[in-house]
């Protein structure tokens, strides 16, 4: 483990870094950005992660339109659509202020938001390197909140989540900024967070608050969300068998989805070598593991005939995804050094 260099005295200059796909939310995004009260960036870096060279540049141009003032600070880069982790390094190699600020297209910081930041960033004692802003979610109050809906709301309890996240410009360039082999938006945030920690930096929670709407999602999300599993695996090769702790994340439902998934087969396979009772008892504890999972998604959720019917179906699907998801992960990155060796 390195020791944290010393910052010196408070530096609270600071740039924006947004990576973005050009979605609707982009320019609600830069909007309450604008309207935040503070001393403003000193500079935005907005990264196009649109995959290809044929991106429409219309949708981007009239998300510029809401900066006012401020596209004069702004530069927009293009990434090639290798995710938000290559991304948010583009963004940082073209910042020269002494903090980088990340923030999702898909948030909108508070009406103090900058002002917060400043007082967020000068109360850094010298050894802290980063520090992480509030994310605020807001859910339905009338009724039951759904699957999609809940997995979102977790945002709010997450570490270090890039979401709102200000990390020292040294420092990322100490760490390598963000591994891009995560290609998706997930874990590259605790990946960073830890390297930063293992290095020998502290990260505090800020004051500053931010407000993460629920983005509409359609009815196989959760399947797709299942190939985190691989960025998973990465995990364990960088950091341990037990860095889900040192994340403190949750473990989730890996070895019950494989346990489902083996139950599955196995029923299949005997049914096909003609063993009905033992094929009846595999399919038994599959049906039983299935049933579990999607009680455990659905007691909790408005209970509509949509939501049961989409949990029902999904439960049953997300099992073998996750699976086949995480030996996938685990082949790809079977020969990824530790970080510790890495960064000896």
């Amino acid at each position: 483990m390195s020791t944290a260099p010393k910052a010196g005295g408070p530096r609270t200059g600071y740039a924006v870094v947004v990576p973005t796909l050009v979605r609707d939310t982009l320019a609600d995004c830069l909007a309450a950005l604008v309207a935040a009260h503070g001393p403003d960036p000193d500079e935005i870096v907005l990264v196009d992660d649109r995959p290809g060279p044929d991106a429409d540049p219309g949708a981007l141009e009239h998300a510029l339109t809401v900066l006012g003032d401020l596209r004069e600070r702004t530069v927009v880069l293009r990434s090639g659509g290798r995710g938000p982790a290559a991304a948010r390094n583009t963004g940082c190699r073209a910042v020269t202020s002494p903090w980088t600020a990340f923030l999702d297209d898909d948030v909108q910081v508070g009406p103090h938001w900058c002002d917060q930041l400043i007082q967020d960033l000068a109360e850094a004692a010298p050894d802290t390197g980063a520090v992480q802003g509030v994310i605020a979610v807001p859910l339905p109050g009338e009724r039951r909140p759904t699957d999609w809906e809940r997995g979102t709301a977790g945002l709010a309890q997450a570490r270090w989540i890039t979401a709102d996240m200000a990390y020292r410009t040294d420092v990322l360039k100490q760490v390598g900024g963000f591994d891009e082999r995560f290609t998706r938006a997930f874990r590259e945030d605790a990946d960073l967070a830890l390297r930063v920690l293992d290095a020998g930096w502290r990260i505090r929670r800020g004051r500053r608050t931010t407000r993460h709407p629920v983005r509409p999602a359609g009815r196989w999300v959760s399947l797709k969300q299942q190939r985190g599993n691989a960025d998973d695996a990465l995990m364990r090769r960088l950091h341990g068998p037990d860095w889900w702790a040192k994340a403190v994340a949750p473990r989730g439902r890996i070895r019950r989805h494989a346990a489902i998934t083996a139950a599955g087969v196995a029923a299949l396979a005997l049914a096909a070598a003609g063993r009905p009772r033992a094929a009846a008892v595999a399919g038994a504890g599959w049906a039983a593991g299935t049933a579990e999972f999607a009680w455990a998604r659905i007691a909790p959720g408005p209970r509509t005939r949509y939501e049961v019917t989409t949990m029902l179906v999904t439960s049953a699907l997300i099992p073998p995804a996750a699976t086949w998801h995480r030996l996938s992960g685990l082949w790809r990155h079977r020969a990824a050094p530790a970080w510790r060796e890495v960064a000896a």
